[in-house]
């Protein structure tokens, strides 16, 4: 216990001091995300959070996880660092949805391929048990990603996706330590910690937002934890072992993924809709 909470602390103290840096250098810089008539706030506010929360969570992480025991995780901040950079770029530059989901399949390669992070098994969900190879990887990319953009599209009110962020990671953190999965609540406390620091500059009236590249990290760092606890739950030698693993999981994430089911059952109802009206217009030049 003394671990998880020093590099909590450790994590909260960096954000904490490292998030009014990037406040000065984004007034200095003029990098604020401006208002427009898609956004709630009324003023330029800096989009830059995301690298105070990053900074917090990667010093304390590589500080307290030990790789020799757990070299997978050097595979885990690999991806982490894609996905940073992609959503650092983005909040600079503002990328196409097709760099950033290359970007995406990437990080969810080096994932999935290198770290071993992949649905093997659907543990008795509608009657499904192992999945061929084939389906297994197709599957493990579509919730790594869907789990990445959940967090990026919740993050549109003040504080929302850093305290689901902070939930999120305060439930896997605290079932790992209970399994005494040591690297795993490290990682997730870790991130709890620099959120925090984080939710203090972004209340109502939010000071700061975490950017695509800290909310794209958590979502990063939730699709690591929900398929490691799905896999590792239903294994009989563990101390708490959960058979429900699946549904559970979802039931974790249920506001972001509810939420980015929202926003695309919205983008499919405007695309038949342009295409209805697309088809009624050609009808009327072929009648005329």
């Amino acid at each position: 216990m003394p671990d998880v909470l020093l590099t909590a602390a450790v994590a909260f103290i960096i954000s904490f001091l490292a998030i009014p840096v990037v406040l000065q250098i984004a007034d200095l810089k003029k990098l604020y995300d401006v208002p427009d008539e898609r956004k709630l706030h009324t003023h330029p506010v800096a989009s830059l959070g995301g690298v105070g929360i990053f900074g917090g969570f990667l010093f304390a992480s590589l500080l307290s996880i030990q790789g020799q025991f757990n070299p997978e995780f050097q595979y885990f901040f690999a991806a982490a660092l894609v996905i940073f950079f992609l959503g650092l770029k983005d909040d600079l530059v503002i990328l196409s949805a097709s760099k950033k989901f290359v970007g995406q399949i990437i990080a969810a390669a080096i994932l999935i391929h290198l770290g071993d992070i992949r649905l093997n098994s659907m543990y008795g969900l509608f009657g499904i048990n192992e999945l061929p190879e084939a389906f297994s990887y197709a599957l493990s990319y579509l919730t790594v990603i869907v789990i990445i953009n959940s967090f990026n599209l919740v993050d549109g009110v003040d504080g929302l996706a850093a305290s689901l962020g902070l939930l999120t990671m305060l439930v896997f953190g605290t079932y790992f330590f209970m399994i005494r999965e040591q690297a795993y609540a490290l990682l997730a406390f870790s991130m709890a910690g620099s959120l925090i620091a984080f939710l203090i500059f972004n209340h109502h009236p939010a000071r700061i937002f975490m950017g695509d590249c800290g909310s794209l990290m958590i979502g990063l760092l939730n699709a690591i934890l929900a398929i490691k606890f799905i896999n590792i739950t239903n294994d009989s030698s563990v101390p708490i072992p959960v058979p429900a693993s699946v549904p559970i999981a979802f039931a974790i994430l249920i506001v972001p993924l509810l939420d980015t089911l929202r926003v695309f059952s919205i983008a499919v109802n405007l695309v038949l809709e342009e295409e209805t009206v697309c088809f009624k217009g050609t009808e009327s030049e072929s009648d005329q």
